[in-house]
């Protein structure tokens, strides 16, 4: 195997996908389809091709889930309430209408009386500061990084500096 080779076969891929899903070398060389998991996965591991793919893999990950909240949020903040209303009004709802309804946003359903329902709903207000929390870090984070990494390559400028002037 040459470990500078750039681009991935399927199996590596594929165990690139599944090590990130499952954080078990050998359980995701097995799932990729290789002949000896234990062998595959140590030698998978240490090659830097492999180890930017699995880390690619875990950045899509993150921003998948960062979006699918921020999706939910969405959904809870301005989401439509009127299947909820419309269960409300109907007496007795057959399975298929209850499973065609959108009740996304409802947070909790009673019947604390005979013909009576309580349907408590998920705070919009909460969603929507969640939604203006979650944008404004997403901001703040990116700026204090890039500070961050230009704070450091000055500071290593300003070390070869110093060693090269101790140097001479």
């Amino acid at each position: 195997m040459n470990p500078k080779r750039k681009e991935l076969n399927a199996k590596e891929k594929l165990f690139c996908f599944y090590f990130a899903e499952c954080g078990n070398a050998e359980r995701a060389a097995n799932k990729a389809g290789f002949l000896n998991p234990q062998k595959a996965s140590a030698g998978l591991l240490i090659r830097k091709d492999i180890q930017t793919a699995i880390e690619e893999r875990f950045r899509q990950r993150e921003k998948m889930a960062k979006q699918q909240s921020l999706s939910g949020y969405e959904k809870l903040a301005f989401g439509d309430v009127s299947d909820a209303v419309r269960l409300i009004f109907s007496n007795e709802p057959s399975e298929e209408q209850l499973r065609e309804y959108d009740l996304f946003n409802v947070a909790e359903i009673k019947r604390p009386k005979e013909g009576a329902m309580e349907i408590k709903f998920f705070d919009r207000l909460k969603a929507l500061e969640r939604l203006e929390m979650a944008g404004m870090s997403e901001n703040r984070s990116e700026s204090d990084f890039y500070k961050a990494v230009i704070g450091g390559i000055k500071q290593a400028e300003e070390c070869q500096e110093e060693i090269e002037r101790d140097d001479s």
